[in-house]
C-alpha cells in the first residue's frame, strides 16, 4: 500500500469514534503492534529531541526502502509512533521525504494533543523524514 492509501485507511478507522477518549484508547491499542526495541538501540544517538517522553527511532535502508524501529517509555507516545510506523515503515525513502502526512489533521490529532505531545510528535516525524533524506543522499 502507498503512504496515502494507509493514511486514508487510518482516517476511516478514526471516523468510527465519536469522542476523543475513544480515539486515545485506540491510539494506545496501536502501541501493541510495535516490537520492543533492543536495549543497545536505546541510546542517546537514537533518542528524539523535543519529546516529553523518551522516544527512540532507528532506520535501516534496503535498496531505498526504509525500515524503522521505534519505542517509547510512554504508552500513548508508543501508540503515536505505531501510527507513524504504519504509514511510513517499509516505504521508499523518496516517498517518505516528500510525504504530506494529512491524516494527522484529518483525525484531529493536532487539536487534541497537549502542546508538548504535539511538539514531540512533530519531532518524531521530522526525524523519520531526516532518516529518509539521509538514505536518499547515500543511494
Amino acid at each position: 500500500m502507498t503512504i496515502n492509501q494507509i493514511q486514508d485507511e487510518i482516517i476511516e478507522e478514526f471516523e468510527e469514534f465519536d469522542d476523543w477518549m475513544d480515539k486515545y484508547s485506540y491510539i494506545i491499542e496501536q502501541s501493541s503492534i510495535l516490537e520492543t526495541l533492543p536495549e543497545k538501540a536505546r541510546n542517546d544517538s537514537n533518542l528524539i529531541d523535543g519529546c516529553q517522553s523518551r522516544v527512540w527511532i532507528t532506520a535501516e535502508n534496503s535498496n531505498g526502502i526504509v525500515t524503522y524501529h521505534a519505542d517509547s517509555d510512554a504508552i500513548l507516545v508508543k501508540g503515536l509512533i505505531a501510527l507513524l510506523m504504519r504509514v511510513l515503515n517499509e516505504q521508499p525513502a523518496k516517498d517518505i521525504a516528500t510525504a504530506d502526512l494529512y491524516f494527522i489533521d484529518k483525525i484531529g490529532m493536532k487539536e487534541n494533543l497537549s502542546p508538548t505531545r504535539a511538539n514531540g510528535f512533530l519531532s518524531m516525524i521530522r526525524q523519520m523524514k531526516l532518516y529518509a533524506i539521509e538514505i536518499i543522499e547515500n543511494l
